[in-house]
């Protein structure tokens, strides 16, 4: 072999070791720390109120008033935030911006619940064309509680009323 050849491949062994260390430190930082939490679709919402405008101005003036009458905006005293009363996520809040929130102990659930009677997917909290809450339990084993009742369909969620999953409580609040 020639000496050229040798130091090739000492160079890539050595590239290949340091990228194994940096993949190590990464997992450690990861399970140390935990996982970033970040705002799916944060951008695309970010985007909607720019275009919306760029649709109003091109619009007719009679067109604009029809848009902007209807929809964006939240009724009065409806829930802004969905917040963790009980249970180890204690505190923990989710702004409610239209989308979808799931509950689980899925790693790719909205809110990840660490309890042994939570299944890794056991309810859905989303909004209805009304603007209303609704809570839906997904065939969970120990099921899904809306004030001490078990859910068996969508139900709409009141304003400060606990839906317990296992150990941890959830509630809608202003």
């Amino acid at each position: 072999m020639s000496e050229l050849t040798l130091t090739v491949m000492r160079l890539g062994f050595l590239a290949v070791l340091w990228l194994f260390v940096i993949v190590a430190v990464q997992v450690i930082r990861s399970d140390l720390f935990g996982t970033r939490v970040t705002q799916r679709g944060s951008r695309r919402q970010e985007a909607r109120p720019q275009q919306q405008q760029a649709r109003q101005a091109a619009a007719p003036p009679q067109q604009r008033g029809q848009q902007s009458a209807g929809g964006g905006r939240q009724r009065r005293g409806a829930p802004t935030k969905l917040v963790v009363s009980e249970g180890t996520l204690t505190g923990t809040t989710v702004a409610l911006q239209g989308q979808t929130i799931t509950l689980g102990r899925a790693h790719d659930s909205t809110i990840v619940l660490d309890d042994d009677y939570a299944s890794s997917r056991h309810a859905r909290i989303y909004p209805d064309r009304d603007g209303q809450w609704i809570v839906e339990d997904l065939g969970s084993t120990n099921g899904t509680y809306l004030d001490r009742t078990r859910l068996t369909t969508a139900t709409p969620i009141p304003l400060g009323a606990p839906i317990r999953i296992g150990k941890t409580v959830i509630e809608l609040r202003k």
